[in-house]
């Protein structure tokens, strides 16, 4: 796609905080549709991706294949500042993608409830999902 066609999602942003495949893959066919994908990724070492193979000139063509056509920015979720950062990205965000364990997203306070009083409609939850 180039950048002057616009695609069904155009207008819409994405918080991406996926990781490995099934997630990242999903925010891909997104931002390839036209959304605005913003990955968020640990401070340190970033997305587990990033150590797979094969490298090229010592990048996994692996995640760049995954994330290709993403905004990226690296935020402590744990931190007072990143928080902020991170809930200042949601308030603005369509849709939030993440593939956290449910004790790993009530930790962060990313599940449906935490979500839901930062933007509701990004908080929209799947009857039967955890």
């Amino acid at each position: 796609m180039t950048q002057s066609t616009k695609g069904p999602l155009s207008g819409i942003t994405v918080v991406d905080l996926s990781r490995i495949l099934a997630g990242p893959y999903c925010t891909l066919l997104m931002a390839e549709m036209g959304a605005r994908v913003i990955k968020v990724e640990a401070p340190k070492g970033g997305d587990d991706a990033r150590a797979y193979g094969p490298f090229v000139k010592g990048k996994s063509t692996y995640f760049a294949s995954v994330n290709r056509g993403k905004q990226s920015i690296a935020l402590d979720l744990k931190d007072e500042t990143g928080r902020a950062i991170f809930e200042k990205l949601l308030a603005k965000a369509d849709v939030i993608v993440e593939n956290f364990r449910p004790d790993v997203k009530r930790r962060l306070k990313i599940d449906y409830k935490d979500v839901a009083k930062v933007n509701p409609l990004a908080g929209v939850h799947l009857p039967g999902a955890p």
